[in-house]
C-alpha cells in the first residue's frame, strides 16, 4: 500500500509540475502548412484519361465518348472546422491539424482525384482562415504543369450548417460552391446559418474538450489551440442586420437563417454558384418527421440548387421507407409509432428499456414509467438516447436503423430521402411549362472528410483516418465522459438543444461517396459546366464508369436532362467497375513528396490501379412518377427497384437497354450499377444477430483500432435521373 501511495503522489507532482511549466502556454492559431507537391506528369495524366475512354470504346464502340469522365469530391473539410478540430484532439487518440494545403496533397497524391472542393463549415471560418482557404485554392490550381489540361482542379466555398429543433425550423445543411477563383470572384466572407449566441448546435460541448489539458498535460498546447480557436470564432461581431453581400464593410457574421435569405445574400454577390443540400436523412441532428415539402417552393428552392448529394462518409440519403420515427396527432402532438416487423422506432425501445428496470415497482408504476419513457423519448427529437443516458448501445439495439437499407444514414429519416423529395409535387406553384412545381436535382456524393482527405473512398482501409469513427482513447476518458443517470428507474427529460451524442453512429460512419462528372475536358470551366447540366454522378467510393442515356428516335440525351414525350421512352446504361487497387503506393518516385508526409496523408496506401475491374453484377432501375393530384400517396410513386437487369460476365462492364411501355404520366428515371461484392468499412453496421441482438463497431477503444469491421457490400453508382415529361 505504502508503494502505490508513494507512486500516486509521484504521478500527481509529475502532473502538477507540468501544468505549471505548461500553464503559461496559451493557444495560437495553427500552422496554415503549405502545399508540398506539384502538377503530375502529363504523361501519367494521359495515362489516367486512356484507361477510362478504353472501357467506354469496349462497351460500346460506335458511342460517342468525346466527354470524359473526371472523379472529385465536392464536401471537404479541414480542421479549420470545429468538429474536425474536435475530433483530431489527443483524448481521441488522433494526429491533429490538417489545414488546407494537405487536402491538395492528398487530392493529388493519395486520391488521384480530378477536382475537388473546400467546404468548411461557414460559422467556423475566421477572416485569416477564410484567406488561407482561398489562397490555398488559388495555389493548388497553379501549382498543375499545363493550365489548359490540370492533373487537379480546386474549388473553393464552405458549408451553410442549419440545425433546428423541429421539423418546421430544421432546414439541413448546404454547400456553397463557386467556379472563380480570384478575389473579386468570391464572397468577402462566408454565409452562415447561425447568430452568435445561438443555443442550437452552440460549440459549448466542444469548449468542455478544452478542459482536459488539465487531465492530459503533456498535450496542453493542443487542446490550447483548440481554445484558441473557439475564442476568436467568438469574437467575430454579427453583421449589421438589414444589409447583403457586399453592402456590409468588413469581416462579421454575416447570417441566413432560411434558404430563401441564403439564396438573397449570394444574388448580391452576383457571383456563379451550386448549393448542394446534404445529410438530410442524417439522424444524428435531423429532427423525426422533417421532410422535403416545406422546401418545395419558388423562395426556399432555386435554380442553383440543382444537385443532391445522396451518399457521404454519414450514410445514404437515397432511400425511402414508408415507416416513421414519429407520429403526430390531429394537434401537432408528437406520438411514439408501434413497432413493425421491419423497424422499431426508439421512442418504443426506451419503453422496453424502462421495462426491463422495473424491479421493486408495482405494475401499475412500471407502466406508468414504461408510457413516461416513450413520451420522453418522442418529445426528445434526435437524442431519445438522452432518456437513459446510463443505457448501452446493446440496450438500444438497432432501434430507429433502416436495417434494408445500403450504407444507412443513422436514424434514417424517410421524408427527407432523395427518393421522397423526387416523389412530391407543389400544386400551388408552377413551373415554366405550367406544371406542378418539382425538385429536378442531379444525385452526386462526396465524403464529407473533417481532415483535409479528399476522395478518401478509393480504398477500405484506416477505419479512423478514413471515416468518421471516431471516439476516446481509452476507458479512463470514458468515464469521465460518459453521461451519468440521476436514477436509473426514472427516465429523463431531455434539452433538445444539448446536442447529446448517440454512440451508435460509429458504426454508421463510412469512408464516403465519390462525384463524377462527364465533362469536355480537364478545365475548370467544363468541369463546372457538366455540374450545372447534371451531368454528373455519384458512387459510394470506387472510381465505377457509368453512362445513362435517353436514346429515343435519332435522340440521344444524357443522364440529368429533361424531356417531353408522347411515346414511350427508350434508354441505355453502360457500366464499367472500378479497378482492382493494388496494395499501397505507386513507386516512391512518382511523388515529390517525402515519405514521412505521404505516411502522414495517406496512412500507407493510395490510389493504386491494377489492370483489372471489378465485374458489374447488374443494373437497378428506379422509376419515380411525381404526384399528378394533392395528397397521392408517396409509398406508390417509387418503384425500387422497378426493373432489375443482370450482367452477364465481363471483363469490361455491362451494357443493357430497357423501354417503359407503360409510359403514361410524367416520370423520372435513375439507375444503379452494382458491382460484385467486396469487404466494406462498416458494410453491416450493426452486426445484427438471428436472435435480434447486435454486435456493433465503435469508434472509440471499445472496438480494437485497427479493426476495419469489413462487410461485404455491393458497391455502387447512382446516375443523376432523367426527367421525362407526358405529352398528352
Amino acid at each position: 500500500m505504502n508503494k502505490m501511495m508513494r507512486c500516486l503522489r509521484e504521478t500527481m507532482i509529475a502532473g502538477l509540475l507540468a501544468i505549471s511549466v505548461l500553464g503559461g502556454c496559451g493557444g495560437s492559431d495553427q500552422p496554415s502548412g503549405e502545399i508540398a507537391g506539384s502538377g503530375k506528369a502529363l504523361d501519367e495524366l494521359r495515362d489516367r484519361d486512356q484507361r477510362r475512354t478504353e472501357t467506354a470504346r469496349q462497351l460500346s464502340p460506335k458511342a460517342n465518348v468525346d466527354k470524359r469522365i473526371l472523379f472529385g469530391d465536392l464536401h471537404v473539410h479541414t480542421t479549420y472546422s470545429i468538429d474536425g478540430m474536435a475530433m483530431e484532439m489527443p483524448v481521441m487518440a488522433q494526429q491533429g491539424f490538417h489545414p488546407p494545403p494537405d487536402a491538395c496533397d492528398f487530392a493529388r497524391y493519395c486520391a488521384d482525384l480530378d477536382f475537388f472542393s473546400f467546404n468548411d463549415h461557414a460559422e467556423n471560418l475566421t477572416e485569416e482562415h477564410w484567406r488561407v482557404t482561398k489562397e490555398t485554392v488559388r495555389q493548388c490550381n497553379a501549382s498543375v504543369l499545363d493550365p489548359d489540361n490540370p492533373d487537379l482542379v480546386a474549388f473553393a466555398g464552405w458549408e451553410w450548417t442549419q440545425v433546428g429543433t423541429t421539423p418546421e425550423s430544421h432546414w439541413g445543411h448546404k454547400n456553397v460552391i463557386f467556379p472563380g477563383t480570384a478575389e473579386d470572384e468570391l464572397p468577402s466572407r462566408p454565409i452562415t446559418a447561425r447568430p452568435r449566441g445561438s443555443t442550437v448546435g452552440n460549440l459549448d460541448t466542444t469548449r468542455n474538450m478544452v478542459k482536459l489539458r488539465f487531465i492530459d498535460p503533456l498535450n496542453w498546447r493542443r487542446y490550447s489551440d483548440l481554445g484558441w480557436l473557439l475564442d476568436r470564432i467568438d469574437k467575430i461581431p454579427d453583421c449589421p442586420p438589414g444589409l447583403d453581400g457586399p453592402d456590409i464593410e468588413g469581416y462579421c457574421n454575416e447570417v441566413a437563417e432560411t434558404p430563401a435569405d441564403l439564396f438573397r445574400k449570394l444574388n448580391r454577390w452576383g457571383f456563379d454558384n451550386l448549393v448542394i443540400p446534404h445529410g438530410n436523412t442524417w439522424g444524428i441532428y435531423t429532427p423525426p418527421g422533417a421532410s422535403w415539402d416545406k422546401q418545395l417552393n419558388s423562395r426556399q428552392h432555386k435554380a442553383n440548387q440543382g444537385l443532391l448529394e445522396v451518399m457521404s462518409g454519414h450514410g445514404n440519403s437515397e432511400e425511402y421507407r414508408s415507416w416513421r420515427h414519429v407520429n403526430f396527432d390531429a394537434k401537432g402532438e408528437p406520438q411514439c409509432p408501434a413497432p413493425t416487423a421491419d423497424f422499431t422506432p426508439c421512442c418504443w425501445q426506451a419503453g422496453e428499456i424502462m421495462r426491463q428496470r422495473c424491479d421493486g415497482l408495482s405494475d401499475e408504476e412500471c407502466n406508468q414509467r414504461v408510457s413516461d419513457a416513450r413520451d420522453k423519448a418522442v418529445r426528445a427529437g434526435p437524442y431519445p438516447h438522452a432518456v437513459f443516458p446510463d443505457a448501452t448501445v446493446e440496450d438500444w439495439g438497432a432501434c430507429g436503423q433502416c436495417l434494408d437499407c445500403f450504407k444507412p444514414s443513422l436514424s434514417l429519416r424517410p421524408a427527407s430521402s432523395a427518393q421522397y423529395a423526387m416523389a412530391i409535387s407543389n400544386f400551388e406553384e408552377r413551373d415554366d411549362e405550367g406544371r406542378p412545381l418539382r425538385f429536378k436535382w442531379g444525385f452526386i456524393a462526396s465524403t464529407d472528410d473533417h481532415t483535409a482527405r479528399p476522395g478518401t473512398g478509393y480504398k477500405q482501409y484506416e477505419r479512423r483516418k478514413m471515416t468518421f469513427a471516431t471516439g476516446l482513447r481509452s476507458e479512463f476518458y470514458a468515464r469521465m465522459a460518459m453521461p451519468k443517470a440521476d436514477d436509473p428507474q426514472q427516465p429523463e427529460t431531455v434539452d433538445i438543444g444539448s446536442g447529446i451524442p448517440d454512440f451508435r453512429s460509429g458504426s454508421f460512419s463510412y469512408p464516403g461517396g465519390i462525384v463524377a462528372v462527364h465533362s469536355d475536358s480537364r478545365r475548370r470551366e467544363d468541369i463546372w459546366a457538366a455540374l450545372k447540366r447534371r451531368e454528373a454522378y455519384g458512387t459510394s467510393g470506387p472510381r465505377m464508369l457509368l453512362w445513362f442515356d435517353l436514346i429515343n428516335d435519332e435522340q440521344t440525351l444524357p443522364m440529368g436532362s429533361e424531356a417531353t414525350l408522347r411515346t414511350a421512352p427508350r434508354f441505355r446504361v453502360r457500366a464499367g467497375g472500378d479497378f482492382v487497387q493494388k496494395p499501397g503506393c505507386p513507386a516512391p518516385g512518382q511523388s515529390p513528396l517525402s515519405s514521412s508526409r505521404m505516411d502522414y496523408l495517406c496512412a500507407g496506401e493510395c490510389y493504386h490501379p491494377d489492370d483489372q475491374r471489378h465485374p458489374i453484377e447488374r443494373i437497378e432501375v428506379v422509376r419515380i412518377t411525381p404526384q399528378r393530384v394533392p395528397g397521392e400517396p408517396v409509398e406508390q410513386l417509387i418503384e425500387d427497384p422497378w426493373k432489375v437487369l443482370q450482367c452477364p460476365p465481363s471483363a469490361h462492364g455491362c451494357i443493357v437497354e430497357f423501354e417503359d411501355e407503360t409510359f403514361s404520366r410524367d416520370s423520372i428515371y435513375y439507375v444503379r450499377a452494382l458491382q460484385s461484392p467486396t469487404p466494406a468499412i462498416n458494410g453491416d453496421p450493426l452486426r445484427v444477430q438471428s436472435d435480434g441482438s447486435t454486435s456493433p463497431c465503435y469508434g472509440d477503444y471499445r472496438t480494437d483500432f485497427s479493426d476495419d469491421c469489413l462487410a461485404p457490400v455491393h458497391e455502387r453508382a447512382w446516375s443523376s435521373p432523367i426527367f421525362i415529361n407526358h405529352r398528352q
